[in-house]
């Protein structure tokens, strides 16, 4: 008889967390499980990719009024007499406006956010939600099933997670899944109470896949040195040292077009600092694409400017294409780049990525010699869905 999993996820916008929960989705075996998905917003880039075999339940009707202005919200409860959603949306909006640390708000308004979201009826052998917060919240309160399990898809401490808030969910968890070994140690660091539970688990990758997208054709347009990033615009991603980065390069005589793949609540900071450094032909915000691997395979660098990672999927992704990759020295890194070896590691800031990727540029014998290291490596992680057969046996 199949078991029955439920997957919980806030939307399937791009990201790094999206990316492998649909991979992951790809690889399940359909013969031994039916899978539900619930999406708090059924949105994203990603949504097309969601296995015709998955479920994709209705979103919660209510999760929207804690997305539109308090004013139009609090109205449309009165009128629909959803008194108490009206009131738990009020108490929302105090964090709102209160609390300056945007990940611990998230944390803290959950409790009234909540009121907002039925339970569902199905009984589940196993409820997982793919991503810290939200989704593993409602599984623990919303949820009948068997096995609980929580994944953390990046550094905890880093985030700027509240322990005192997670560490009653996370009792409650049959098992705690983080994608790196530097977000083992961390997890286990900031609640060794929970030890026995915590548990690796790749995010996983299929190299036939991604070869087979890259294929596809962009216009690059570009005859010069062509850079690609690919990442949410956001401050963890360190664009701001890229769009310097890319300043000194110029300023160098260096012809080079960067393409930054992604899109987040950074462009506007971007576009004001790529105007203010003249660089407009330079720097190129693409937007976000659903297809990035070609720009990645069109690439003749690859650079990664994180300020920290849990797992960094597009290193792997730039890996799996053999780019030559300029990275920051960001916490795991060096789990997925040897320097010297198949890529470099540089500091994290501006002139230590100009100074990587210039020697990159100049040093054609360093960049064919990565490119014969990678394509020695087996990056391949679809046997790690053996793992999460075994959480929920």
């Amino acid at each position: 008889m199949k078991k029955n999993l439920l997957f919980v996820m806030n939307n399937l916008n791009c990201g790094g967390a999206e990316k492998a929960l649909i991979a992951l989705l790809n690889t399940i075996d359909y013969s031994a499980y039916t899978v539900d998905l619930l999406l708090f917003r059924r949105e994203g880039i990603f949504l097309a990719d969601v296995p015709k075999q998955v479920n994709l339940l209705e979103e919660p009707q209510d999760y929207s009024y804690f997305n539109m202005p308090i004013k139009a919200a609090i109205k449309d409860c009165v009128h629909k007499r959803r008194f108490d959603v009206a009131i738990a949306r009020a108490c929302a909006a105090f964090i709102f406006r209160s609390e300056k640390n945007r990940v611990r708000c998230e944390q803290r308004v959950w409790k009234y956010l909540s009121k907002a979201l039925p339970s569902l009826s199905k009984q589940y052998d196993a409820a997982i939600g793919y991503l810290e917060k939200n989704p593993i919240y409602f599984c623990i309160e919303k949820v009948n099933a068997t096995k609980k399990i929580g994944f953390i898809h990046n550094d905890y401490d880093q985030l700027g997670m509240d322990p005192s808030i997670d560490r009653s969910y996370f009792e409650q968890l049959d098992n705690i899944v983080t994608v790196s070994e530097g977000c083992v140690k961390v997890l286990k660091d900031r609640f060794p109470m929970f030890e026995p539970k915590i548990k690796l688990m790749y995010n996983i990758v299929s190299p036939d896949v991604i070869k087979r997208l890259s294929q596809r054709k962009v216009d690059l347009r570009h005859k010069g040195i062509s850079i690609v990033s690919v990442g949410r615009l956001h401050y963890q991603k360190g664009f701001e040292m890229a769009v310097e980065a890319c300043a000194m390069l110029i300023e160098d005589g260096y012809d080079i077009k960067w393409y930054v793949v992604g899109e987040g609540d950074e462009r506007e900071k971007l576009e004001r600092l790529i105007k203010e450094r003249k660089l407009e032909a330079a720097f190129i915000l693409t937007g976000v694409k659903d297809n990035p691997y070609p720009y990645i395979r069109q690439c003749d660098i690859y650079v990664q400017t994180s300020l920290f990672e849990g797992h960094c999927l597009t290193i792997t992704e730039a890996k799996i294409l053999k780019r030559p990759i300029v990275s920051t020295d960001f916490n795991v890194i060096h789990a997925q780049i040897q320097n010297e070896k198949n890529g470099l590691i540089v500091k994290q800031d501006p002139a230590s990525i100009f100074e990587g990727i210039k020697r990159l540029i100049s040093d054609k014998e360093l960049r064919d010699s990565f490119e014969h290291h990678l394509s020695k490596e087996h990056l391949g992680t679809e046997s790690e869905i053996e793992k999460l057969y075994q959480f929920i046996s």
